[in-house]
């Protein structure tokens, strides 16, 4: 507010200056006609200060009005100003005292239309801070799709646009808060239950043993051996929760280095072959002799691989296949497919087959193994390279999982 008293201090002292200068330069005044200019400036201005003062006041302090009547008044004010100074200056020019209310009468009309004017123009600054008023109350009230539409051309038109970017911004994160808040249910939900039932199973084993419901040594072995299979499955979902976490919080550190992908799908294949013979799968490779060398973390990589090929196989069926492919993709990529003759994925699961302890088919993935973390944290390991995981997949026609990994630069 200083700031602007300081300008308006500064133009008024400008205006005298101004309007003495060019009468003493364009019409030649002489001395005492520019005394008599500078006496009814200094009547005029301080008039005009005192009308001001009380305008500010009225409107100002106390708080009445909107922009129209502001507006309006400062017009107003311009136009008394004006014409107290043409009266002053012009009525001792008069022979008659008609000729001077004839004046008066146009000095009237021209304020009136003035101050009409300038009504008529603010109204459209006021109409659309009133859109916009409305807006941010809407917004306040948790309404996130309002959108105000102003078209003024000036900078109330920006300022509806910035609000309307606001509102954007502020509806997807409350659409990502909300979906956010859903996953984090559905996480806890399917932890509870992939926490429960290993634990069910490891109570009712070990209170059978203890309570001497059986007795035999070869069922006490089995139940032993059975509970053993269900801590090792606890430890791998208490394992997988802990890396994906780390995952999505951004502090896994690990070092990528230039490394052979052929061998390493090679070692995999080895590993994984036991696995598919005891379901009748019939496994295989081929890795283009281009790919290498690959920029990758050896061990990492090599879990995407295990989670890729164990969930194909899981859900291909007997005498199906798993085909795993490597070849260069560009110049400074390679790219990793593992084709299965599975059942395939319905559609509406493919958008979210990437997501934490989702299953396409709830009851039959339960009982086909898995917490369904594999494929988040396989994505989470391709992303951490600089790469990219997607799916193609039809029910019926078996599913396509293909990953890309940047190639190490050969100096």
């Amino acid at each position: 507010m200083r700031r602007e008293f300081v300008f308006g201090f500064i133009w008024l002292t400008l205006a005298p200056v101004a309007a003495l200068v060019l009468a003493a330069t364009w019409l030649r005044a002489p001395g005492e006609e520019l005394l008599e200019l500078t006496r009814l400036f200094l009547i005029a201005e301080a008039l005009a200060l005192l009308l001001g003062f009380v305008a500010y006041g009225l409107v100002l302090r106390a708080g009445f009005g909107g922009i129209s009547s502001k507006v309006a008044l400062g017009y107003a004010l311009t136009v008394g100003v004006t014409a107290l100074v043409i009266l002053l200056v012009s009525m001792p020019m008069f022979i008659s005292t008609h000729d001077a209310q004839f004046l008066l009468v146009l000095l009237v009309f021209s304020g009136l239309v003035s101050v009409g004017f300038g009504y008529l123009m603010s109204r459209s600054i006021a109409r659309g801070l009133s859109e916009l008023t409305a807006g941010a109350r809407d917004i306040a009230r948790g309404n996130l799709e309002t959108r105000v539409h102003v078209k003024s051309g000036d900078e109330v038109e920006q300022l509806a646009s910035a609000f309307n970017h606001m509102a954007d911004q502020l509806e997807q994160s409350a659409r990502k808060q909300k979906e956010l808040e859903q996953m984090r249910r559905d996480v806890v939900a399917a932890v509870s239950h992939d926490l429960r039932t290993p634990l069910a199973s490891l109570r009712a084993m070990i209170e059978a043993i203890n309570d001497g419901v059986v007795s035999d040594e070869a069922t006490i072995a089995r139940y032993l051996k059975n509970a053993q299979l269900q801590a090792e499955q606890l430890s791998l979902l208490v394992e997988d929760l802990f890396e994906l976490s780390q995952l999505d919080a951004g502090v896994m550190q690990w070092q990528v280095e230039p490394g052979s992908l052929r061998d390493l799908i090679s070692d995999t294949l080895e590993a994984l072959h036991v696995q598919a013979q005891e379901k009748h799968v019939t496994l295989s490779g081929a890795v283009d002799a281009s790919v290498d060398p690959v920029l990758m973390n050896a061990h990492k990589m090599q879990r995407v691989l295990y989670n890729l090929i164990q969930n194909a196989i899981r859900h291909t069926p007997a005498d199906g296949t798993v085909f795993i492919q490597a070849r260069a993709c560009g110049t400074n990529q390679v790219q990793v497919d593992v084709i299965d003759s599975g059942e395939g994925i319905e559609a509406a699961d493919l958008p979210h087959i990437f997501e934490q302890f989702y299953r396409g088919e709830k009851s039959r993935s339960r009982e086909t193994g898995g917490a369904g973390l594999g494929l988040a944290i396989a994505q989470r390991i391709v992303l951490a390279h600089h790469g990219k995981i997607w799916v193609e997949s039809q029910r019926g026609a078996g599913s396509r999982f293909s990953f890309t990994l940047p190639r190490a630069v050969i100096q």
